[in-house]
């Protein structure tokens, strides 16, 4: 391997990068290894606090000030602001990361369709809008696109119905859009991450006990024995948005300790 391949597998330097759901979890580490692989940054999340930490966070990793665009993106005058204020800001797109999305309980038997509706709008409707009026943008610039995916999109878990389906949905719109936009040049691919220590499962609304006896029981649900870090997933996300994956389109890359290829016998 000569130095410029290493460089194309360990910099996103001068790329702009969109990154949503950047205030926690996967969304906020993505954004910090962005950083230190040189991306010019912008962030959008609906906490606004936790977004001006992570902007510091980037900061202090070497990278520019990012420009921050807070908002709901099921609001789709946000999805334009957001659009629209990061070419404003930066004049391109080079990398979309869509990794804003919510956890729900709940299945068949759960009387509330407004749940239903809260988790596709955030899950699938908003990445399928911002996406649209990114694609454009990312024509021009032979860009890439990563949507972070789950592994309940490719495996069936009971009580979390609404939120498998949209991940499966996300599966889905990966591969599509990845043939539809392969003639332009554009990438698109997604993480599939197992479980991943984060926020999302206390604010679906596991307490503290059960939230620790979840990550306990990943001995068992995952082959290699134990939850992910964010970190982890975040590092797949710039290995299929920078260069070094220049030939990868359409792939759910499950990031999951092997859980995707387990059956209980």
């Amino acid at each position: 391997m000569s130095s410029g391949d290493a460089c194309k597998v360990s910099s996103l330097r001068g790329k702009v990068a969109l990154i949503t759901g950047a205030s926690s979890g996967i969304g906020a580490g993505t954004s910090v290894l962005f950083a230190k692989l040189g991306a010019l940054l912008a962030l959008n999340g609906r906490d606004v606090d936790n977004l001006h930490k992570v902007a510091q966070q980037c900061t202090e990793a070497g990278a520019a000030q990012p420009l921050l665009v807070p908002g709901d993106l099921t609001d789709e005058e946000t999805v334009k602001r957001t659009v629209g204020e990061t070419l404003a800001h930066y004049g391109r797109l080079d990398v979309l990361v869509n990794s804003a999305g919510i956890l729900a309980m709940g299945g068949i038997e759960t009387p509330d369709l407004a749940q239903y509706d809260k988790v596709m709008n955030i899950n699938v409707r908003s990445v399928y809008h911002l996406t649209q009026l990114c694609v454009p943008h990312l024509i021009e610039t032979k860009g890439s696109i990563v949507n972070v995916s789950s592994v309940n999109g490719q495996r069936s878990f009971p009580g979390v119905l609404a939120y498998c389906m949209s991940k499966s949905a996300i599966d889905q719109f990966t591969r599509c859009t990845a043939l539809e936009l392969a003639s332009k040049q554009v990438r698109v691919n997604s993480v599939c991450p197992g479980v991943i220590v984060t926020e999302v499962h206390k604010r679906a609304g596991l307490d503290e006990e059960q939230y620790s006896q979840f990550l306990a029981k990943c001995k068992q649900t995952h082959a290699l024995g134990r939850p992910g870090e964010v970190d982890e997933v975040a590092q797949g996300i710039a290995f299929l948005a920078s260069d070094a994956a220049s030939f990868i389109t359409g792939v759910n890359l499950p990031i999951d300790g092997g859980r995707h290829a387990m059956c209980p016998r």
